[in-house]
């Protein structure tokens, strides 16, 4: 694992870090807000409130103290830079996946190198103070799938996830774990704030976004999830992202 930074004398420092396929790091915090981002490979981070999956392009704003792990899937190349809470009065103070534009990047990328301390009225100075007015302005995107309270819940996500290519329907949950279908309806409104269909998508699509990275074949993903057809696999994540599975790989290499 590679790891450097900028200086420290300053309320943000930015730093830039390898890491291997299959690293993972157990539950921790930090003093500052970190905002961490991916060049390749994709990062899964495990909050109390549930997964969050950043591919490249996209970062995640991890607030001060907030426990946290993260697991990589791919070779990863990640910058991020580490902001104190106070540095700006508007910034956001929930977790959250967000779009990182290529001047934000390629900023951050610059202040991984700065080697000197931070003088007033200096080139260094004005790049850090720009990276903290971009900050104020990330576009959120929903590339979370919240965490199950209930022990019951719990149980029932997790046995989805093991098998995203089965059909799972609301009666068939109910059925299987002896509770009304009003009941599990209720659960995922209430525990995750969305319906068990659209929490079901963003399950599949979460995956879908991992296995890409992973250079995994579009109709083997496409099965796995349960899709009868590379096109129907397609159609869902074009209309969750707006471009079809080939156009997004081919958007990452351009």
């Amino acid at each position: 694992m590679h790891y450097s930074h900028g200086q420290l004398n300053y309320p943000i420092y930015a730093y830039a870090q390898s890491y291997a396929d299959g690293y993972f790091e157990d539950f921790h915090q930090h003093d500052r807000i970190q905002l961490l981002h991916t060049l390749s490979g994709v990062i899964h981070v495990q909050t109390e409130e549930g997964i969050w999956v950043i591919p490249p392009s996209k970062g995640i704003w991890i607030p001060e103290y907030k426990q946290h792990s993260i697991t990589i899937y791919g070779t990863v190349e990640a910058r991020g830079v580490f902001v104190e809470p106070l540095a700006r009065a508007d910034f956001n103070s929930q977790c959250c996946v967000v779009a990182i534009s290529k001047l934000l990047s390629e900023l951050i990328n610059q202040a991984t190198i700065i080697q000197d301390q931070i003088l007033p009225h200096t080139r260094n100075e004005r790049l850090l103070a720009l990276i903290l007015d971009e900050l104020r302005f990330l576009e959120q995107i929903p590339f979370q799938l919240p965490e199950a309270k209930s022990v019951l819940l719990k149980d029932i996500c997790a046995h989805i996830k093991k098998d995203l290519s089965a059909t799972h329907s609301l009666e068939q949950i109910a059925k299987q774990y002896f509770v009304s279908k009003k009941t599990v309806s209720r659960l995922f409104q209430k525990e995750m704030n969305m319906n068990f269909t659209v929490w079901l998508r963003q399950a599949k699509l979460l995956k879908a976004l991992t296995e890409l990275e992973m250079k995994k074949p579009i109709l083997n993903i496409a099965l796995d999830l349960g899709y009868e057809s590379s096109s129907a696999f397609s159609y869902m994540f074009k209309r969750e992202m707006g471009l079809t599975p080939s156009e997004y790989l081919k958007q990452k290499l351009d």
